[in-house]
């Protein structure tokens, strides 16, 4: 097996195959991902999150069309909840994309999040790097929904656009949420709706007050359905890249991913290498006999277990 190799030569099939592994937790994977390292770290990551519904799929399709038009490779990581029932994911409105799909030169990849905090998958970093060895740039990793703890993509991406729609729902939530502290880019989507023009000046007026010594975050008006306001957005992420490598701070965030990748490869090793060393499921029955019996408490015995792990 020489997958990074396929990879590299363009062959979808192989990158399905090696993402797979990953989100599997296949050994294998890891293998052929020191294979394509060298490879990555050269696309540009545009994060896109949101409530469920406020169109972030149909706002990641047409970035797909401005993009191809531009004779650009693209990949997509979108992020689903997992199934109940079969643990793969739930491919929600992701159709709205598929469009591309003979499209040789864009990569579309559902994963789901498998419970995952943050509203990525675990394997989400790394299947990012698969699609910028693949030859993908931009990436596009789109989020299973919002709420306080998916601000996983703001630290991943390097543009993170926050899709909002002009229903009070929908702002009120994501402004309790805090959400709007990791947008560099707001998009109030549906923007024909009649309250999209209040909508638009109440989180203008919320951004106004935050400090902003780089960059101040744009709300952009859209109606992706029609591909309206596409252009002003491209023209924003352009602009924010801009600021992002003029500044510094694009490299800087690369360093501190690089460091958060690594400690989360450490980890995982550290804690597959404890499961590994637990007690057998007989050593534990007779463990539980004596927390049944009061004989001891779990903290000594958990002290006791690690210790000897070494």
């Amino acid at each position: 097996m020489n997958l990074a190799r396929e990879v590299l030569n363009h062959d979808p099939r192989a990158a399905s195959r090696l993402l797979s592994l990953i989100e599997d937790g296949d050994p294998r994977a890891a293998v052929e991902l020191k294979k394509l390292y060298p490879h990555t770290g050269t696309s540009y990551l545009i994060g896109i999150t949101g409530p469920p519904g406020s169109g972030k799929s149909t706002l990641a399709d047409q970035l797909i069309v401005h993009y191809r038009s531009q004779g650009l490779t693209i990949g997509v990581l979108a992020v689903d909840p997992s199934s109940p029932f079969s643990g793969g994911a739930v491919l929600g409105d992701r159709i709205r994309m598929q469009r591309h799909a003979t499209d040789s030169n864009v990569f579309i990849r559902s994963m789901a999040n498998r419970n995952w905090p943050g509203g990525l998958s675990q394997a989400t970093a790394e299947a990012v790097r698969i699609l910028e060895a693949y030859g993908c740039d931009p990436v596009i990793v789109e989020t299973v929904g919002v709420g306080q703890s998916e601000v996983e993509v703001a630290r991943l991406a390097y543009t993170t656009i926050l899709v909002c729609t002009p229903a009070a729902g929908d702002k009120i939530q994501a402004l309790k949420a805090g959400v709007i502290e990791i947008a560099d880019i707001v998009v109030m989507n549906k923007a024909d709706f009649p309250d999209a023009e209040h909508a638009s000046k109440s989180i203008e007026m919320i951004i106004a007050m935050k400090p902003a010594p780089a960059w101040r975050v744009p709300v952009v008006r859209t109606v992706a359905r029609d591909g309206k306001g596409i252009d002003e957005l491209i023209g924003a992420i352009e602009s924010h890249r801009r600021v992002m490598e003029s500044t510094g701070i694009l490299s800087r965030k690369k360093r501190e991913t690089a460091k958060s990748q690594l400690r989360d490869i450490i980890c995982r090793r550290l804690y597959e290498t404890a499961r590994a060393r637990l007690p057998e499921d007989s050593e534990l029955e007779q463990y539980a006999e004596q927390l049944m019996r009061g004989s001891t408490d779990p903290y000594s015995l958990a002290e006791e277990i690690v210790s000897r792990l070494g």
